[in-house]
């Protein structure tokens, strides 16, 4: 009760938040011009409150719907505290979220389109109003295997969907659609539905080898019978691979170029789904070996973490694979850091492997270690090192000669900055760590551990990290020393003020300037008679300044002016 009249009176405040708000913003514009900030301002607190409103009432409407669907014309039952907060979230929060929206949906035009609150509230919600359906009815349908009925998981799925269905209106609304930011649904739509798809095939194959590796060890198979969750995760992987779908084909995701679509697609297509194979492939062979060398344990034991492993090698190289070959029809940039991060994983997994063989090989010296500890550590080891190894090495290449352009790019230089920063401080951790067991050796420590099997653990990843920090750095200055110097751009940063809508010609003058550039937009229509990205460019030829003011005029004219630092 009393988080219900909480709640009441935070939802009433923003309320009266909401009426100053506008009432402040109307006499604003009655009074004259205002200055940049208060504009963004006001967006700003408007499309907050807007979001967190919209989220209440659809909490608020998905426990009312959801108790009747669960109770029939029943909706108190026993929770009358309950049904009070889903009333006063509906009741309240909806008004509130629905003239909120008319007001600020009948503004929405000119700078209010290209403003980014309004591209960012637009894709937040339809993210979050995405996941949260999707989820919900991929709950319902997977319960409905058992047999049994989730009314309130499905009411929810209801609810968010409708939310999902009128931003995707607004989304695709000609004339009041957002113009900035409109790349960031789709992106985020792909990521999630891809993630989803890849885990729900996984446990969906793990399934099916678990219960065939129960029929064939003989094994009783405990609990629901098998196809309960094969079935279960078939379905979460089908719904993952249509939100996929969605978004990648449908909305032509997968023809985005640049910025956060470019960095989806190396993340996640490459990094992720090279990350889950190389650790699939790592179990796979490590179970195959301990079958071969180490039978130390019972074989269903032995056999338990195969299925995901399988799983995880199988999707996670398909999805790796389908994504690597999209690389290649984007810039070069991003071909280059898809493979510099699956180098960067080839290389964990083999600097991995080959420090657990230091360690094993260590053990294997220590009398009362047992034997098969030893052997089961240099197993995971050598799997490690055997899957890891041939992947760094195809995608780094290290026997080939690098160009002197490849040698200056920026993106391979932070690379193997970044690898050797990072294993040069394991490497002085673990350093530390083994000074720290000698010393507690020395001073007498009784816990009758010898020396080795103190330091044989830090010492392993000791010997792994300081050779790839010892390689890595040697590339670096091999590539520093090669490299050709990076030439001084003439313009140090343009700022370009045109009436156009933002397009390829600010992306047409760096590429041909090398200098950022900074789009103002002129108030008033889009001149007919813009000047190109060529005739820009051919304005700029010569120029010599920090900064250079570039005025576009509306017969097409163009004054160029060099300031002053």
């Amino acid at each position: 009760m009393i988080l219900s009249i909480v709640v009441i009176g935070l939802i009433l405040l923003i309320g009266a938040g909401i009426v100053i708000g506008v009432r402040a913003s109307s006499r604003v514009d009655q009074a004259g011009p205002v200055t940049t900030a208060q504009p963004t301002a006001r967006r700003v607190v408007v499309f907050v409150l807007l979001f967190a409103l919209v989220v209440i009432a659809a909490i608020g409407l998905s426990g009312l719907l959801g108790r009747l669907l669960d109770s029939g014309s029943t909706l108190a039952s026993n929770d009358v505290s309950g049904l009070a907060l889903s009333l006063a979230f509906t009741l309240i929060a909806g008004p509130f979220a629905a003239v909120l929206w008319w007001v600020q949906w009948r503004r929405i035009g000119g700078s209010e389109r290209d403003s980014v609150a309004w591209g960012l509230y637009v894709a937040a919600m339809s993210t979050v109003s995405l996941v949260t359906f999707s989820i919900a009815f991929l709950a319902a349908a997977a319960v409905l295997v058992r047999g049994d009925g989730q009314p309130r998981v499905l009411a929810t799925g209801v609810v968010w969907a409708g939310v999902w269905a009128w931003h995707r209106w607004m989304s695709g609304n000609a004339h009041k659609s957002p113009t900035q930011l409109v790349t960031l649904a789709p992106v985020l739509g792909w990521v999630f539905g891809l993630v989803l798809g890849l885990g729900g095939a996984i446990t969906a194959l793990g399934s099916l080898i678990d219960a065939a590796v129960s029929t064939l060890t003989s094994s009783a198979f405990v609990g629901e019978p098998w196809w309960y969750s094969t079935l279960q995760a078939l379905i979460w992987c089908l719904g993952g691979v249509a939100i996929w779908w969605w978004h990648w084909i449908h909305d032509d995701a997968r023809g985005l170029r640049g910025g956060l679509a470019d960095v989806a697609l190396v993340v996640v297509g490459i990094a992720v789904a090279c990350a889950v194979t190389l650790s699939g492939a790592v179990l796979t062979l490590f179970v195959l070996l301990r079958l071969a060398f180490d039978r130390s344990e019972p074989v269903t034991l032995l056999l338990e973490p195969l299925s995901v492993a399988v799983g995880a090698a199988g999707f996670g190289a398909l999805v790796w694979q389908y994504h690597r070959g999209r690389s290649r029809l984007r810039s070069p940039s991003t071909q280059l850091a898809a493979r510099l991060v699956t180098s960067g994983a080839g290389l964990i997994t083999a600097a991995s492997g080959l420090g657990v063989i230091v360690n094993a090989l260590l053990a294997s010296l220590v009398p009362v270690f047992v034997a098969s500890d030893a052997r089961t550590l240099l197993l995971a080891g050598i799997s490690a090192l055997v899957v890891g190894g041939p992947v760094w090495w195809l995608a780094w290449n290290p026997a080939a000669a690098v160009d002197t352009a490849e040698a200056g790019n920026t993106g391979r230089r932070l690379y193997l900055i970044l690898v050797f920063g990072v294993s040069a401080v394991v490497a002085i951790i673990t350093l530390i760590v083994i000074g720290y067991r000698l010393f507690e050796f020395v001073l007498g420590d009784t816990t009758g551990a010898s020396v080795i099997e103190r330091v044989r653990a830090p010492l392993g990843l000791l010997v792994a990290t300081g050779l790839v920090a010892g390689y890595h750095f040697a590339v670096w200055r091999r590539d520093r020393s090669t490299a050709p110097p990076k030439p001084e751009r003439p313009i140090g940063r343009i700022i370009l003020v045109t009436s156009a809508e933002s397009g390829p010609v600010p992306q047409a003058i760096t590429h041909v300037t090398g200098a950022p550039v900074t789009v103002w937009r002129r108030s008033g229509p889009a001149s007919a008679a813009e000047p190109t990205a060529d005739e820009l460019s051919a304005a700029l030829a010569g120029i010599q300044a920090s900064r250079v003011l570039v005025i576009t005029g509306t017969n097409g004219q163009v004054e160029v002016i060099s300031l002053q630092d």
